[in-house]
């Protein structure tokens, strides 16, 4: 009689066994528009094949144990050597083999690179977004090596390399490396002009010695790190190997882990330098300018990243919608619920289209392209990142309780759902650089018109909200205390025009009432009950 009270009843099975990416139809088409189609074929499988190895229990496992076993710090070995290391998880490292091994650090070693590496990256981020951080910055540091010819002939190919290789000892004798980056400092934060620490040239012209401190300084066991300081002419980058040619350490001091509310599972760093040797990149004077190309392509990270959280938190909540029962009939079913998952399914849709055009730019690498990035960038940087966390908290509503429990997996989601709105520049960072592009070079406000034009006279709420912008973009004096609102709409119509031309006309109908028309309210859940919501929930369901 007993054993009747634990039958377990109106419990929706463990989404597992499943391909990550061909279960994502936003993601898919996305791909399949963007990608040569030549390159289509080979793309389509490689991204299934890292689809099936995301959704697999193994992988998920690894996942849990590498989140639940952070990182921890070893300054100095049993016989008082300084050896500044961090043990990470066996779960960490098969992880981040997995990420390398996969071209997430390959994108500019490849045809149609940054299509599939940005849909890959949507893809990994879903099992355990801690490790994404070394595999961005190791893709992203390509583009400051590349001011130095000779350093980039000499790093790209370790950098753009699918083997991992874990070991502390000189780049030379390793088949690839993965790289980190120490910008910020404690009296700073994003204002990297303010750094104190400081670059004295030595003998070997390039070569330098660094004092000083970084607040945060991402992946502390990478293999080099680009990092801001002060030389003689002015700020400079400068590339800060772990081990020097020799095999001796380089002085690279980590003072503590901080203790984060998310991203557990990755260690960020207070470091110090102490007589620290450093290889300059690019001109002395020139750091920002140095850095920026690497700035710029973490920010699409970030967005990546989040997209890809938003994307898990939707197929958990519709997923679980699915198979629960309430109130006579499946949750998915009711009028009520279906309205919130549509809303979220929205959300993640207008993310990822957005995210993966912006990868496609980057493939072009044309004048127009490069000019629609520096501006569309910092848009989604700003407003992707940010509806991450409303959307993993209301997506982990509903699971009701469940969602509270840290087995269901949502507790971790909501915990990573701001970072990414904080990592390369908060919110109002991202609004400032908006404005800078837009007062500084035309072309930028050329290239976004033109993209969202091509949308015109599809929908008439865009067409209005274009015509809204337009006039706000009229007057752009004294404009930093409107700067987020500026840049919102910026999204939103761009998002809009995207999803104009390419999502199921019911996608974009419900994303044109609700986010351009003002047929919507400031919670999820509030579309207009006279769209077609099954059909967008039932697109954003994963298949098993």
């Amino acid at each position: 009689m007993a054993g009747t009270t634990h039958t377990v009843t109106n419990q929706a099975p463990p989404l597992v066994q499943y391909d990550v990416f061909t279960a994502d139809r936003a993601l898919t088409e996305a791909v399949e528009r963007h990608l040569d189609p030549s390159l289509l074929d080979e793309g389509l499988s490689e991204l299934s094949a890292l689809g099936r190895t995301s959704g697999s229990a193994q992988v998920q496992e690894w996942g849990v144990q590498a989140n639940e076993n952070p990182p921890r710090l070893r300054t100095h070995d049993r016989y008082g050597h300084r050896i500044d290391e961090v043990d990470f998880h066996p779960a960490w490292h098969r992880l981040l083999g997995k990420g390398v091994s996969a071209g997430l650090t390959s994108a500019w070693a490849r045809p149609g690179g940054h299509v599939r590496r940005a849909a890959g990256f949507v893809v990994w981020s879903q099992v355990e977004a801690g490790n994404g951080c070394p595999l961005s910055m190791t893709h992203a540091a390509v583009p400051a090596l590349r001011t130095d010819p000779a350093l980039a002939a000499e790093w790209e190919p370790r950098l753009t390399s699918m083997v991992y290789d874990r070991a502390l000892r000189p780049a030379r004798e390793k088949p690839g490396v993965l790289f980190g980056m120490g910008m910020t400092e404690k009296q700073g934060g994003s204002d990297v002009r303010a750094n104190t620490t400081s670059a004295r040239p030595l003998a070997e012209d390039g070569t330098y010695e660094l004092t000083g401190h970084k607040w945060f300084c991402s992946a502390p066991m990478s293999d080099a790190f680009l990092v801001l300081a002060q030389a003689p002419g002015g700020l400079t980058c400068f590339l800060v190997p772990r081990v020097l040619e020799d095999g001796a350490r380089n002085v690279f001091m980590l003072q503590r882990l901080k203790d984060k509310l998310g991203n557990r599972s990755n260690a960020s760093a207070e470091v110090e330098f102490a007589g620290t040797w450093a290889r300059r990149v690019g001109d002395e004077g020139h750091g920002v300018r140095t850095i920026i190309g690497m700035v710029a392509a973490t920010r699409l990270d970030c967005v990546l990243g989040s997209a890809g959280l938003m994307r898990q938190a939707v197929a958990q909540a519709v997923h679980h919608c699915t198979y629960r029962k309430a109130f006579g009939g499946k949750l998915v079913d009711k009028p009520l619920m279906r309205n919130v998952l549509a809303d979220l399914a929205l959300e993640s849709e207008a993310a990822t289209t957005l995210a993966l055009r912006l990868a496609a730019a980057y493939d072009d690498g044309s004048e127009r392209e490069r000019a629609l990035l520096r501006i569309a960038v910092p848009v989604a940087k700003y407003w992707v990142t940010k509806r991450c966390a409303p959307l993993a908290v209301e997506a982990a509503e509903c699971l009701g309780g469940n969602g509270y429990v840290e087995e269901s997996g949502m507790p971790r989601l909501v915990r990573e759902s701001p970072l990414n709105s904080v990592w390369e520049g908060a919110g109002n960072v991202q609004a400032l650089d908006v404005l800078r592009a837009l007062g500084r070079d035309p072309r930028v406000l050329d290239a976004y018109l033109g993209e969202v034009g091509r949308a015109r006279g599809a929908d008439h709420r865009l067409d209005g909200a274009i015509k809204d912008l337009l006039a706000e973009l009229a007057d752009l004096e004294g404009a930093e205390g409107r700067a987020r609102r500026l840049v919102e709409r910026l999204a939103l119509v761009l998002q809009g025009s995207l999803l104009v031309r390419y999502a199921p006309p019911q996608v974009a109908d419900a994303f044109c009432a609700a986010r351009l028309g003002g047929d919507g309210g400031a919670a999820f859940g509030t579309l207009p009950p006279t769209l077609d919501l099954a059909t967008v929930v039932e697109r954003a369901r994963p298949e098993v």
